[in-house]
């Protein structure tokens, strides 16, 4: 009688493996900690949809399609819920929260030490971030850093004029290359000068090229073996950090030399040596300047760059953001922009449909669990929120999908604003939430005042290009949001 060990090698190893995968799911399924909550039946026993969701660039998507279907409380695998309840939500992201950030940043960043974007433990990132929040309080950024922002924002609207009459302007490379100058000569305490030579640097690109593989090499970390095919393209992906980390010593040079213009470090060390807060190291510093740059770069370009086309398409709307900039003195600085209303109902419009980081949130429950949206979650399963589902709510929002910058605005001078109810106020999050929200919320602002005030001022009349279309348009998610087409293209007929 024929055994089974009769059977071909390769077949036997295949049959093995099959039936190793097999008991594997069944003991996922039958101990899963998160089989009650609502969801897909196959994310009780694997991951592997939501990895493929984020590996295509599709995670906000599939998550919300699943809280469409499924509610605000659905699992998204055997060990991760997804959350869209607002009372949910101001539980985990409350000041004081016992949900701590999950291990997914520190594997995303995959750096020699944690810095203030990766830290874990509330006792390691309130100091550093307290010692970075000086450096970017709106008060230092307006004394030491304002000249440099508005300097950066005429010069890529110079540049954006220039192409735009001359044929058309790629309107998504111009702010990319606004918002790495600024991040990078605060970092740095020099300017890259990309502006004037109208394209990245191989840091920045490099830079791009890991923040754009760091989620899929989270998910699928064997392709960090890449890192040794002797390839320059591959080698800019997936060797990225070593390159990254020698660069950003750059910044611990400047700033411990106090040579030529001074970046945001050397106040962080002096405040150190000040007010005896302990030593900052060379290490940290780099990590820290990378953060900066990482931060800055996509975010605000993004940004722009969707503000820029959602406004051109809206011919009215672009009239009165150009009448009402037109307005401004020659010498205008932020102080004359936070006082013009449509201009800032607009970027805050932009954030919240278009903010360049609507992804997940990923926070641990603590000991003892929780019960969140009227469902138990066991201690150690990961809760995600997503801005991208709570910025289209619309039990939060009126017509939520609608780009309606007046929504911002007072109707009457004694009647607030409608995104200014209690609800509105929470699920907003452009920047992050509570207490692990964007250090350079202020410089972000300010870059995005400086950029529409300038190119609506300067470049009346503006329309997209026939290249430009929804479909080019579309967003792709890989940690941050872009356009597929990574480009924007606009015209200016004089």
């Amino acid at each position: 009688m024929a055994s089974l060990f009769d059977l071909p090698k390769p077949l036997l190893v295949a049959l093995l493996i099959f039936t190793a995968t097999v008991c594997r799911f069944a003991y996922i399924g039958l101990t899963c900690p998160t089989r009650h909550i609502p969801g897909p039946w196959y994310t009780r026993f694997t991951h592997l949809r939501l990895k493929r969701a984020v590996v295509t660039g599709q995670r906000i998507f599939y998550i919300d399609s699943l809280h469409q279907e499924y509610g605000p409380i659905v699992r998204l695998s055997p060990f991760e819920v997804g959350v869209s309840d607002l009372n949910g939500f101001r539980e985990i992201h409350k000041i004081g929260t016992k949900y701590l950030k999950s291990t997914w940043y520190q594997r995303l960043a995959n750096f020699p030490k944690a810095g203030v974007f990766t830290m874990i433990d509330p006792r390691e990132h309130g100091p550093r971030r307290k010692l970075l929040s000086r450096s970017f309080s709106r008060t230092y950024l307006v004394e030491n850093w304002e000249p440099v922002v508005r300097e950066k924002a005429r010069l890529a609207v110079e540049k954006i004029r220039k192409a735009a009459v001359a044929d058309r302007a790629d309107v998504y490379n111009w702010w990319m290359l606004l918002a790495s100058d600024v991040s990078a000569h605060l970092a740095f305490g020099e300017s890259f000068r990309m502006l004037e030579t109208g394209h990245a640097n191989q840091f920045i690109r490099v830079l791009k090229k890991l923040t754009m593989g760091a989620g899929i090499m989270v998910e699928m970390p064997l392709l960090r073996l890449l890192r040794f095919v002797p390839v320059t393209a591959v080698q800019e992906m997936f060797n990225a950090n070593d390159y990254i980390i020698k660069g950003a010593g750059r910044a611990v040079e400047m700033a411990r030399s106090r040579t030529g213009e001074a970046n945001i470090f050397a106040k962080v060390i002096d405040d150190c040596e000040k007010e005896g807060e302990g030593h900052i190291e060379d290490m940290d510093v780099r990590i820290e300047a990378m953060n900066v740059i990482i931060a800055g770069t996509d975010t605000t370009g993004v940004t722009l760059t969707y503000l820029t086309w959602a406004v051109l398409q809206r011919p009215e709307l672009r009239k009165k953001l150009e009448e009402e900039t037109a307005g401004l003195e020659d010498g205008f600085t932020e102080n004359d922009l936070i006082a013009l209303p449509l201009l800032n109902a607009v970027i805050e419009e932009t954030l919240r449909l278009y903010g360049a980081a609507p992804s997940s949130l990923p926070r641990v429950v603590p000991q003892g669990g929780a019960k969140l949206g009227g469902h138990f979650i066991p201690q150690g399963t990961t809760v995600s929120t997503q801005a991208y589902t709570f910025h289209r709510d619309p039990q939060i929002w009126e017509d939520p999908l609608t780009f309606s910058p007046t929504r911002w605005l007072s109707p009457k001078p004694d009647v607030p604003a409608p995104a200014s109810s209690p609800d509105a106020k929470t699920a907003f999050h452009p920047f992050g939430a509570g207490a692990r929200s964007c250090v350079g919320i202020h410089l972000a602002r300010m870059e995005l005042r400086y950029a529409v005030a300038f190119l609506f001022r300067e470049c009346k009349g503006l329309r997209l290009s026939e290249r430009t279309t929804p479909e080019s348009m579309a967003f792709e998610n890989f940690f941050l949001i872009a356009p597929k087409a990574h480009r924007c293209e606009i015209e200016l007929r004089e």
